[in-house]
């Protein structure tokens, strides 16, 4: 576990009493946080967050059922593995079996590969990590990292050992470009007991691009949600988790009485979903989506030097999590826009005061009483004209004008001298905006945009049934190492978030406010650095149990088929 990694374990580091902010209401607490770094572990103890570390992948699956075994796939043929395929696969929610026991040896295989032999992804983030697959450097080795060019430490190959990836994180920020040499050659002839070390690093991890993780955690994460029928989709609308805050005290006693507006915020979020693939092949083209089932969140923060900073890190995580369960708490709910049929949002706020129209509505009510005097004398000259006959002329246009002119062109062409050339369109300033100017949009009344994606099929899929919350899973991403979170969400929180107003503990004025929807608990797997064919392995092991029972199929509920046989 990182040093700066351990975010928030209640079991260490205990959370301060809800009595040390005045705000009640759960919603207002959230809707005074405006920075990253107002963020506190009041807010955590407001939400009711426990989180429980290094969990094991029996604790972290709701059903351990749904893991594969930990031994038992080396040196086995593929005959072998089709063997186990019985008690392997199982139905899933799609409606197809899941992947077969081979495809699971296949992908073990894959992960087993070095490094630098198979992974063009983590060759490139060799050159900003230390490659902890690689043993470490000898001492006077031309490609050893010592202490006095400043260059960071080596982080240990041990998996258990994963502390010092801050340590050497933040030294490499210090250090000089030209931490390593390209490739460490031996200088004698003769072969050591231990492989060469290959040194790539030439960089510190804080300027490794953003894209490299993103990219390895995506192409991992696809190794295994594809044969299960789901992929990642980048979302077509930005993931927010929406706030609104609940109605007064003065409108829950009088519900007659003129409410006051409630205000509604959001917390934007830059993680990716996990979603499934429909089955019909014209919907699948359409870019039809169905979910989400999990949350990808692969964050670039280099600096843990403070417990504010591991605070930003989980409420990030937090976020993702929280947003999912909003998402797939829309199940067979119809989009209610913020604003909808409210005045606020339908209704001109401008005009009809005492002073008269202000701005531009002066300027354009002069334009118009300028083009209606100009038409009607246009129309009282034409009335004049048609009675004079066609044969009288203006007096006060010269003879001479009327008369044309020839001028010689080059080539022999003739123009009119006295011709006036027709003029293309209107002048560049005359031009007609095709969009709205920014004064138009600021007077434009109208409802938010909508947030919800028109191609997307919102269903809570894996949810086990009966029950009042919503495991929703994370998966989570810093420095070059993977992590899986498992965050119990209740719909009472969602309900809260929604607007609904708390429960209330006590009656009289000594009433308080207290968390009707329990705790918020958080399991998170342990650090898997992806350097390492072990860690590599077990992350997809649990990652594999994660897409099985998350797609499993679950049977109608006894009662339903009887139900529906009385009405016939």
């Amino acid at each position: 576990m990182f040093g700066g990694l351990a975010n928030l374990n209640p079991t260490v580091r205990k959370l301060p009493s809800l009595d040390d902010h005045s705000e009640s209401s759960l919603v207002r607490f959230l809707q005074t946080l405006h920075r990253p770094a107002d963020l506190n572990e009041l807010h955590f103890a407001a939400l009711g967050v426990h989180v429980h570390v290094d969990t094991s992948a029996e604790d972290l699956l709701p059903d351990p059922s749904y893991l594969p075994s930990t031994s038992g796939w080396d040196d086995i043929t593929i005959d072998q593995a089709r063997e186990r395929d019985p008690t392997f696969r199982r139905p899933i929610s799609n409606g197809n079996m899941s992947p077969e026991a081979r495809v699971y040896m296949e992908r073990r295989n894959e992960l087993s590969v070095p490094n630098q032999a198979a992974f063009r992804t983590m060759e490139l983030m060799a050159g900003f990590w230390d490659d902890t697959s690689l043993p470490p450097p000898a001492e006077g080795d031309d490609g050893s990292q010592t202490a006095e060019n400043g260059s960071a430490p080596p982080l240990a190959s041990g998996p258990a050992s994963i502390g010092t990836g801050l340590e050497q994180a933040s030294a490499a920020m210090i250090s000089s470009a030209t931490e390593s040499n390209a490739r460490s050659q031996p200088k004698s002839d003769t072969k050591p007991e231990t492989p060469d070390r290959v040194t790539y690093r030439t960089q510190p991890g804080s300027e490794m691009p953003p894209e490299y993780r993103h990219n390895m955690v995506a192409a991992f994460v696809k190794l295994v949600s594809y044969d299960f029928g789901c992929n990642i989709v980048p979302s077509r609308v930005e993931p927010r988790l929406h706030l609104l805050g609940p109605p007064s005290e003065s409108t829950q006693s009088k519900p007659h009485s003129q409410s006051s507006p409630r205000l509604a915020t959001y917390f934007p979020s830059g993680c990716v979903f996990i979603n499934r693939l429909p089955t019909a092949r014209d919907a699948a083209r359409a870019g039809v989506v169905e979910g989400p089932l999990a949350a990808v969140s692969a964050r670039n923060t280099t600096h843990f030097s403070s417990p504010a900073d591991s605070n930003i890190d989980l409420g990030r995580e937090l976020i993702a999590a929280l947003t999912t369960a909003q998402l797939r708490a829309r199940q067979g709910k119809a989009e209610h826009r913020f604003g909808e049929d409210k005045w606020w949002a339908t209704s001109k706020r401008w005009g009809g005061g005492e002073g008269g129209a202000i701005g531009r509505e002066v300027e354009a009510a002069e334009h118009h009483t300028l083009d209606k005097d100009s038409k009607d004398s246009t129309a009282a000259g034409a009335g004049s004209g048609s009675e004079s006959g066609p044969g009288t002329k203006d007096p006060r246009v010269p003879s001479h004008s009327l008369t044309a002119t020839k001028t010689p062109l080059a080539g022999g062409l003739v123009r009119p001298s006295g011709a006036v050339l027709a003029m293309r369109g209107q002048p560049a300033s005359k031009r007609q905006r095709k969009t709205p100017s920014i004064y138009d949009h600021y007077r434009m009344v109208r409802p938010p945009a909508s947030n919800w994606d028109r191609k997307a099929r919102y269903e809570a899929i894996g949810r086990a049934r009966g029950v009042d919350y919503d495991d929703v899973f994370v998966f989570s991403s810093l420095f070059h190492h993977f992590c899986i979170l498992r965050v119990r969400v209740p719909d009472r929180l969602l309900e809260v978030l929604g607007g609904a107003p708390e429960a209330e503990d006590g009656k009289g004025e000594g009433k308080k406010k207290k968390r009707s929807w329990g705790e918020l608990q958080v399991w998170r797997s342990r650090w898997f650095d992806l350097f390492l064919i072990e860690d590599r392995l077990e992350a997809m092991r649990q990652l594999w149990g994660v897409m099985a029972w998350l797609m499993r199929k679950e049977d109608e509920p006894k009662g339903v088929e009887d139900v529906a046989m009385e009405g016939i």
